[in-house]
C-alpha cells in the first residue's frame, strides 16, 4: 500500500511527500505528559493555522516529546498542555504494524471514511495505570495539513497505524481512549514487566 490514494476526487490532495519532522527545521522541545483528569484532556482543541510559528513549534516539541518516550507511537497537543488540533504519529518498528507512513504530525484533521471496524487493546501515556478495549476502524482515510508547509494530505492506512490515528484524533476532540470502552468490563490494570 502506497499510502495515498489518488482518484478523480483526491487529486487535490498531495500525500506526505519529502515531508518529514526534519521539514520542520526545530529541535523541539521534550514536554511533560499530562494525565487524566487534567482538563485539558477532556476539552475539544481549536483549530490551528498550520502555518503559524507557534503551531511549527508545537508540532516539533511533539515529535521531540514523543521519540523520548518508550512505546509512544503518537502524542497529541491536549496531552502536553495545549488545546489544539494537532498531533504526532509514528507506528515505525512496531510488531503490530503492516501500514506505516513514518513519522508525521497532522493539523486539523479529520476520518473522511472508516471501515472494517475491530477490538483491540489500547493504552495512553495520559492514562498510565489502565488499559481498555476499543473499538475502532481498521481501515481509514484521513484528511489533514501538514505543519510548516499549510499543504493538504490525504492517508490512506490500515491496522494498527488507523487504529493510533484514530486514538489521536480523539485527544483532538477531547475524548480518551476509556470513553470509547463498552464499559467497565472492558477496562484493565496496565501490567507492569520488570
Amino acid at each position: 500500500m502506497t499510502g495515498v490514494e489518488r482518484t478523480p476526487e483526491t487529486e487535490a490532495y498531495a500525500g506526505l511527500g519529502d515531508w518529514t519532522p526534519e521539514s520542520l527545521d526545530l529541535p523541539g522541545e521534550v514536554r511533560p505528559v499530562v494525565s487524566a483528569p487534567d482538563q485539558v484532556l477532556s476539552r475539544p482543541g481549536g483549530e490551528v493555522d498550520p502555518t503559524a510559528e507557534e503551531t511549527v513549534r508545537l508540532a516539533a516539541d511533539l515529535v521531540a516529546t514523543m521519540r523520548v518516550s518508550p512505546g509512544c507511537v503518537g502524542l497529541a497537543a491536549p496531552q502536553i498542555g495545549v488545546g489544539a488540533q494537532v498531533f504526532a504519529v509514528d507506528v515505525t518498528g512496531h510488531p503490530k504494524a503492516v501500514t506505516v507512513h513514518g513519522a508525521f504530525v497532522l493539523c486539523n484533521a479529520r476520518v473522511v471514511e472508516a471501515s472494517r471496524w475491530k477490538v483491540a487493546r489500547e493504552g495512553c501515556m495520559s492514562v498510565p495505570d489502565l488499559t481498555g478495549d476499543v473499538k475502532r476502524a481498521s481501515r481509514l482515510v484521513v484528511e489533514g495539513v501538514l505543519p510548516g508547509s499549510g499543504r493538504s494530505v490525504r492517508l490512506v492506512t490500515d491496522g494498527f497505524e488507523a487504529r493510533a490515528l484514530q486514538h489521536e484524533i480523539d485527544h483532538c476532540a477531547g475524548l480518551l481512549f476509556l470513553d470509547r470502552v463498552a464499559g467497565a468490563h472492558a477496562v484493565y490494570q496496565r501490567k507492569v514487566y520488570l
